[in-house]
């Protein structure tokens, strides 16, 4: 594996203590912040006196029970603020003459990117399912219930924006931007995957362990993928249409059929 043939080094004048403190700030104020949530999380579930498959993992809850407009707003409210972090990513690449463009976040290649992506999450998707189902038979995996929002005519779409919000969330900062200063801190690209796809399996923990299983090994494929295209916009993609597909199927097929943990 080589590093994308785009990836700048760091550039000259740069203190290489300022740009880890920029990585620690970027990741505290986002899904580095989730990961140490998770294990908060997960201490929780290990130290109750249930069975860990006997707990539920809710991942999108009606933040306002009974009062839907309400309840809506917060909705829209968290998928914006959920998307400052990404901003502030864009902001910081600008500030070293880079953009988006320079880790592939982009449509300049789009019928390519839609096309990878829909292969990558037929593959990742199914097999994420049998993971996630054997994982919650062996007892490491919380029962996962992907919505709990109520029966509205905004539930499909802010499930939707929600799935969204992550694939560009996690892509953006974990894929991408944090691949990509490593790249330049001179870290070897096994190291930086690798520490990438923790990262991803440690804010999934709240799931269980099969949550964070399956997530650092979804990470070391995207991030194996990413380092071959050059681009996160497929791994977007991807990760869009994976959770879409968790979070509205589950939605109308959870308590209705046998093989689906609930």
């Amino acid at each position: 594996m080589t590093k994308p043939a785009d990836l700048p080094e760091i550039a000259a004048g740069v203190d290489r203590r300022v740009l880890t403190k920029e990585i620690w700030l970027v990741l505290a104020l986002s899904l580095g912040a989730s990961g140490v949530a998770a294990i908060i999380s997960f201490t929780g579930v290990l130290t109750s006196s249930k069975p860990i498959s006997g707990q539920t993992a809710v991942i999108v809850g009606s933040r306002a029970p009974g009062r839907p407009w309400l309840d809506l707003a917060w909705q829209i409210f968290a998928v914006v603020t959920a998307l400052v972090p990404v901003a502030l990513v864009g902001h910081l690449l600008a500030r070293g003459k880079e953009s988006f463009r320079t880790i592939g976040f982009d449509l300049r290649d789009r019928f390519r990117d839609l096309g990878r992506g829909t292969a990558i999450a037929a593959a990742v998707g199914g097999a994420g399912l049998l993971f996630y189902i054997g994982a919650h038979a062996t007892g490491v995996n919380l029962t996962v219930d992907p919505s709990q929002l109520p029966d509205d005519w905004w539930r499909i779409p802010i499930l939707i924006a929600v799935s969204v919000q992550n694939a560009v969330l996690e892509e953006v900062i974990v894929l991408g931007y944090l691949n990509h200063r490593l790249d330049q801190l001179g870290w070897s690209v096994r190291r930086s995957i690798a520490t990438s796809s923790l990262l991803r399996g440690s804010y999934h923990l709240y799931q269980g362990l099969g949550g964070f299983a399956g997530n650092v090994i979804m990470g070391v494929i995207f991030g194996y993928l990413y380092r071959r295209w050059g681009r996160i916009m497929p791994l977007v993609v991807a990760h869009t249409l994976i959770d879409t597909a968790a979070l509205i199927g589950a939605t109308y097929l959870l308590g209705k059929v046998s093989w689906l943990p609930s």
